[in-house]
C-alpha cells in the first residue's frame, strides 16, 4: 500500500491503513458512499470510524485492502507483519459467520456494543481475506 493511507479503489470498495508507518497519521472527513470517514493508523493500531462511528480497528496496524460493508457484513483483504486482534463494528446482539482464507471460523455472536473480534494470521507481503457474513 502506497503512502496514501485512504482511498477509493476501481471497484468501489475502499482501501486503508498502513502497518509500515513509524508514526502516527491520519485522515479526517474522507467522503465515501455519503458517509464521512476518520482513519487512524501506524505499525501498532489502524483504526476507522464512520460518521462518528466505530468500524473497524487492529493491533497492531494494518493495510486493509477492498473493504467493502452491506446490509449483511463485511469482506476485507489485511496485510500486517505479525498476527493481529481485528476489532468490527457490526449490528447489536446479531450472529455472523466468520471465514477467514476460505475456512469457516464458526458463528460468533455480537452483543448490545456490536463489536466482534477476529484474530488473523497474514504472512509477510500476503493478504488474508476475511468475510463475514449473518448467520
Amino acid at each position: 500500500m502506497s503512502a496514501e493511507i485512504i482511498r477509493i479503489e476501481q471497484d468501489q470498495t475502499l482501501s486503508f491503513g498502513n502497518h509500515k508507518l513509524e508514526e502516527k497519521a491520519k485522515a479526517e472527513d474522507f467522503s465515501y458512499q455519503g458517509d464521512l470517514l476518520k482513519v487512524k493508523t501506524y505499525k501498532t493500531m489502524t483504526k476507522l470510524e464512520k460518521n462518528g462511528m466505530f468500524l473497524y480497528e487492529s493491533v497492531p496496524g494494518t493495510s486493509v485492502k477492498h473493504f467493502r460493508e452491506t446490509e449483511e457484513g463485511v469482506t476485507f483483504q489485511v496485510e500486517a507483519d505479525e498476527d493481529a486482534q481485528i476489532i468490527l463494528g457490526l449490528a447489536e446482539q446479531t450472529a455472523y459467520e466468520v471465514i477467514v482464507q476460505g475456512e469457516s471460523m464458526g458463528i460468533m455472536e455480537t452483543h448490545l456494543g456490536g463489536k466482534l473480534n477476529v484474530n488473523v494470521e497474514p504472512s509477510e507481503g500476503n493478504a488474508v481475506t476475511v468475510e463475514i457474513h449473518r448467520a
